[in-house]
């Protein structure tokens, strides 16, 4: 599989688009990825057959599981923190588009039960991770939707989202771990780019991009400045394996040190 799928920079057309399957032979992090978009009083009634999990992009949906109505709306992904739906295996599952409305959808193999969860922005921290360190220039915006902190043992999956702020830098410093890794982009411009680590390699993403980052390799990202740079991350769990945190690369760590010392100009503050 290609490591940058750079197919949908003009955007979803309605319906869903797989971008990757969880199944594909050369998918390495069996995890399955798409975007779902519908039309205002659009229906779609499904019933997974693996864990699955709808993250709403914007606009506004009802969800109903198991009899249940959930009413989820999100206006911005840099300024609202994550609505999403999260269910096992085998749950039905009824959309109802209340606007127009589009949604990331992530799926993998699992099939063990657990409880249908949904999440709101309430639910979900918009942390501000690396303030005060290196002058700011990696503060970026961390939502961790779920994770083995909130999740039952059965679910595999972990999501969640990150805000890079424009001309600065996320996943930073570049860290790696023993579990797959998808990041799916969006900018607050169309023409809105920045560039992605994998290892030595450096890819520039854009408007709808994905990446796929295999178990073990450095990632750390970067905006162009004026831009603002989102993308959700999926991780999958591995058997007797799972994601707990990541290890940085130890000759950039250094930098995650508030009071770290580094060669900055004389005279020159941040300026607006």
């Amino acid at each position: 599989m290609k490591r940058v799928l750079d197919a949908y920079r003009s955007g979803f057309t309605p319906g869903y688009t797989p971008i990757t399957r969880r199944d594909a032979g050369d998918n390495d992090t069996a995890i399955g990825l798409g975007v779902l978009v519908l039309r205002k009083g659009e229906t779609v009634q499904t019933r997974p057959t693996g864990e699955t999990a709808w993250l709403l992009m914007q606009g506004s949906v009802r969800v109903d599981i198991a009899g249940v109505g959930h009413e989820l709306a999100r206006a911005s992904l840099f300024d609202e923190s994550a609505s999403c739906v999260h269910v096992a295996a085998g749950t039905d599952v009824n959309l109802i588009a209340l606007s127009d409305a589009e949604l990331t959808v992530y799926d993998c193999a699992n099939t063990r039960s657990f409880a249908p969860r949904t999440f709101r922005p309430s639910d979900v921290p918009n942390e501000h991770r690396g303030r005060g360190q290196v002058r700011n220039r990696s503060l970026r915006f961390v939502r961790t939707i779920f994770d083995g902190r909130n999740s039952p043992p059965e679910v595999e999956l972990v999501l969640g989202e990150v805000v890079t702020l424009p001309g600065g830098w996320s996943s930073y410093p570049p860290h790696h771990h023993a579990q797959p890794e998808i990041y799916h982009y969006r900018f607050t411009a169309p023409q809105g780019y920045g560039h992605a680590e994998l290892g030595e390699d450096v890819f520039k993403v854009r408007q709808n991009d994905t990446i796929c980052i295999p178990a073990g390799l450095d990632h750390a990202q970067c905006a162009a400045p004026g831009y603002g740079m989102y993308y959700s991350w999926v991780i999958r769990h591995l058997p007797n394996n799972p994601y707990t945190v990541p290890e940085f690369t130890a000759e950039h760590a250094w930098t995650m040190a508030p009071s770290a010392e580094f060669w900055w100009p004389r005279g020159v503050d941040d300026e607006r």
